[in-house]
């Protein structure tokens, strides 16, 4: 994939082509994507034709897709790699930092959390994943009971109203 391709992509998506600029890109490279999803990760990958991502997916920045292993070209020889595909389900959020290796299936409402590195498919839906390597910490539901009402709604805010928003809540999280 050319690095140049997503900038020019990215360049599209601000000047009014939006997040489908860069799905259509994408696309282009191969990867089959649903409606509504949005990435700020490049995906590279030399075999985009693997990978498979559902409707309304958020993928978050510096996450990499990994179809193939060429490890075994030590036990094999130089051309040997292994291949897999990588399912990404409906309505899923992949965190900042993330792996997510070949062979690996995501199910649907899945969160996987930032840094986490998915080596086994996830078949449970409405869970968080996360760590090295993920296994489900919670289901949705208890996240929702820990965070309750500390979400912010911001979308369509200029800097100032959403720093100003953010200041001025008590509703911020502190761990």
């Amino acid at each position: 994939m050319s690095d140049i391709g997503w900038i020019l992509a990215k360049i599209q998506a601000r000047l009014g082509g939006g997040k489908e600029a860069l799905n259509k890109y994408l696309r282009k490279q191969g990867m089959t994507i649903g409606k509504g999803t949005k990435t700020a990760s490049q995906l590279k990958t030399s075999e985009p034709y693997l990978i498979s991502i559902g409707d309304n997916v958020t993928i978050s920045h510096d996450v990499d897709f990994i179809t193939h292993d060429n490890s075994v070209c030590k036990l094999y020889g130089v051309n040997n790699d292994l291949y897999g595909k990588i399912i990404i389900g409906n309505n899923c959020f992949i965190g900042a930092h993330s792996i997510i290796l070949y062979g690996v299936t995501i199910a649907d409402n899945v969160i996987v959390g930032a840094g986490s590195v998915v080596t086994k498919s996830i078949k449970e839906s409405n869970v968080i994943v996360a760590g090295n390597p993920a296994k489900v910490i919670k289901s949705w539901k208890e996240y929702n009971d820990n965070i309750g009402d500390k979400s912010i709604y911001t979308a369509n805010m200029n800097f100032n109203t959403k720093k100003a928003l953010i200041m001025n809540s008590l509703k911020l999280i502190n761990r």
